[in-house]
């Protein structure tokens, strides 16, 4: 689940980090921490499964005080129980692998009431709460396009999620909650189709849970030589090297060991992977540097008969 993509960026930071505190930090401390990253990506995810199933808990409490209280009306002696007899809640809230989880990890929200209920009270007043509500559609599918939508139109932007997701752990980023959103999604979907496991593995497979652990040693070290790579190409472009940004050099030295070290992974995948981080991670012109010394470092490197992939 926590695929290539998310495990280079995590690989990038890492390294900021460790380069910017050695020699203090050792690399077998610093892969313990890359490791850590990683784990609290996947606590993300279960994170924001829960977090129906303990809304909808909330909003259930709230239809028994109502119906219970002094002189109920008539709508809160019958309310409308179609969003909290929602299908894939239930799911979720049985769901015993997310349970095992959810308790031997501590995930819950209930540490943040308040929060909670502005969510709550958010969800509610969505129009996509109130077209489900009024809708003839009663089926799991319905039920599972609710929370697809409230979770990507109404849940995540909410600047109160935001400050919450920050202060809670500093290892999610924004890029984690896009992506953890999609994840999410797509196991409500799985659950609406009836699949047995719907709970997504931190990582598809062996290959990619040893993908970050390997990418960071061999960038470390690799990192002398490929950084004479750079200079010399930087310097061939008269572009002063020490004018480079240290995180368009972290790249930088990461494609290369990606790709001298990758031998299942096309070179173009990896540029176009290292050139995107450069976007998003250093300054606005790094994009376009990055992909000019990594292209003529690929020539260079073929030439020299040290890159023989395609």
């Amino acid at each position: 689940m926590i695929n290539r993509v998310l495990i280079r960026a995590k690989v990038v930071q890492n390294l900021y980090s460790y380069i910017l505190t050695r020699p203090e930090r050792t690399l077998s401390s610093a892969l313990k921490e890359l490791d850590v990253s990683l784990s609290k990506t996947y606590e993300l995810y279960h994170y924001l499964l829960r977090l129906p199933v303990e809304l909808t808990h909330i909003q259930e409490m709230r239809l028994d005080e109502a119906r219970n209280k002094y002189l109920p009306s008539e709508e809160e002696l019958n309310p409308n129980m179609k969003f909290v007899n929602n299908r894939l809640v239930k799911a979720l809230a049985s769901n015993e692998q997310l349970e095992q989880y959810a308790q031997e990890h501590t995930v819950t929200w209930n540490d943040d009431p308040i929060l909670e209920r502005l969510i709550l009270d958010k969800v509610i007043k969505s129009d996509l709460y109130q077209d489900y509500m009024a809708a003839k559609d009663d089926d799991i599918a319905a039920d599972s396009a609710l929370w697809q939508q409230l979770i990507k139109q109404v849940i995540l932007p909410d600047e109160n999620m935001a400050d919450a997701i920050e202060q809670r752990s500093l290892y999610w980023t924004e890029d984690d909650m896009e992506l953890m959103c999609q994840f999410v999604c797509k196991t409500f979907r799985r659950i609406a189709d009836g699949e047995e496991d719907v709970v997504l593995p931190m990582f598809k497979d062996e290959e990619d849970s040893e993908f970050g652990k390997n990418l960071f040693s061999a960038t470390v070290t690799q990192m002398p030589e490929n950084n004479i790579i750079i200079d010399d190409l930087v310097q061939e472009s008269r572009w002063d090297k020490d004018r480079i940004v240290l995180m368009d050099r972290i790249i930088m030295c990461a494609a290369l060991a990606e790709m001298r070290t990758f031998d299942k992974i096309p070179v173009a995948v990896t540029l176009n992977e290292y050139i995107e981080l450069a976007k998003n991670f250093s300054t606005a012109a790094s994009g376009k540097f990055v992909n000019g010394i990594l292209n003529n470092a690929v020539r260079k490197l073929r030439i020299e008969g040290k890159l023989l992939k395609q």
